[in-house]
């Protein structure tokens, strides 16, 4: 879109091209291949002197539409959508790190890629060093000659700590390193990563971008040169997102504003409601006073955001007997859907990260993390009072 639009008009209105038949509502083009006028135009395709489609690992309007449409509310030349949250971040490392090339990454990620990092890339020559998110000092330190990454998640899985996106993004800069960052708990609405000096901007669409628990996804954002080798990997590669699922979160994107607007304000009341209750022995949400980065949430975020973690005194037995006594709120490792969700991260999310790498990430056995979808404040809490009683 040229002219320039609020972030609600751009989730609604960008990344929209009618074929012929003008269709109001963005089309689903479930097609494997694309077919050529002819052998020279076929040819012009693959050489890339001529754009258009060509085959639906990497090239299908529907996708192209999502791309265009997320880029435009990051603020990002250029968007390379993958099947999952996971593929995103595989994408953006075997795109543009090389053997023997080093990764400076915040400890306190999500356990998935603290695996990827420390145990799957290891394998390929491809070193990770990981630091304090919120100590910029850490990171200066932990620099090398062959840094080339630097991986944040702000705010982290599961206890919301954050890291200082400006002063990180100097810090890469000054090292000749690029800055990535998950901004997958805040999305753009809440977030701007790459106007905060972050080069890369990684999703899992599968959260809040489709808002209802449908369908997998991943992107990559950035510059169009940063984003050259990302494209090219996922070109031969192939881990692509499908056009069916691109076509939902498409339509996901439309109500993002309202629900990150609606779900942040409940996070926020449950937050401070958490706090009053004397079996909870601390909550981590960057929206209270009590959360020891308030004042930088308050400078690089919009808004709290919908997710927040609680610690219970008594340990696992304790947070398994909040778990079990739920009825209405769902027990699963999601996020990001309108149905709020809760999970025990020390034996889900990070069940498959050592004790020690819990440890020093701060994720003992009576921490709970909480997701607030749409549903009544006053029925969350009554839910989640059962078994803090």
């Amino acid at each position: 879109m040229e002219e320039e639009y609020d972030l609600e008009t751009l989730a609604v209105r960008s990344g929209v091209h009618r074929s012929q038949y003008n269709e109001h509502s963005e089309p689903i083009f479930l097609t494997s291949s694309f077919v050529f006028e002819s052998a020279a135009q076929a040819a012009a395709r693959f050489k890339g002197e001529e754009p258009g489609n060509i085959y639906a690992r990497f090239t299908n309007p529907t996708m192209t539409a999502f791309q265009e449409r997320l880029a435009s509310l990051e603020g990002a030349e250029v968007c390379v959508a993958t099947a999952s949250g996971m593929s995103a971040i595989l994408s953006c490392v075997m795109g543009l790190l090389n053997a023997g090339d080093h990764i400076v990454s915040s400890r306190s990620i999500f356990g998935s890629t603290v695996q990827l990092f420390g145990n799957i890339l290891s394998r390929f020559g491809i070193e990770t060093t990981f630091v304090s998110a919120s100590d910029p000092a850490e990171w200066e330190k932990a620099v090398k000659p062959n840094t080339k990454l630097f991986f944040v998640e702000t705010p982290s899985n599961p206890l919301m700590e954050l890291s200082d996106i400006a002063s990180l993004a100097m810090i890469a800069k000054k090292s000749g390193a690029r800055l990535a960052v998950d901004n997958c708990f805040c999305t753009p609405i809440i977030q701007r990563p790459l106007e905060l000096g972050a080069d890369i901007v990684i999703h899992s669409a599968t959260k809040y971008l489709d808002g209802q628990g449908r369908v997998l996804g991943g992107a990559v954002l950035g510059s169009a040169e940063s984003m050259e080798g990302v494209k090219n990997f996922l070109r031969t590669a192939g881990p692509t997102m499908s056009a069916f699922n691109a076509w939902i979160f498409l339509k996901g994107m439309e109500t993002l504003k309202i629900r990150m607007e609606a779900q942040s304000k409940s996070a926020h009341e449950i937050a401070q409601w958490l706090e009053a209750q004397p079996s909870v022995e601390r909550v981590y949400y960057p929206g209270l006073p009590s959360h020891p980065q308030h004042e930088l949430a308050k400078r690089q975020q919009s808004m709290g955001g919908a997710i927040l973690s609680f610690d219970i005194r008594g340990g696992r037995d304790a947070a398994w007997r909040v778990v079990d006594s739920t009825k209405m709120i769902s027990i699963t490792a999601n996020l990001g859907d309108t149905k709020t969700t809760i999970t025990h991260p020390a034996t889900t999310t990070h069940g498959r990260i050592s004790p020690e790498a819990r440890q020093a990430a701060g994720i003992g056995e009576g921490l709970l993390r909480l997701a607030v979808g749409l549903e009544s404040v006053e029925d969350i809490k009554k839910d989640l009072a059962r078994g803090l009683a």
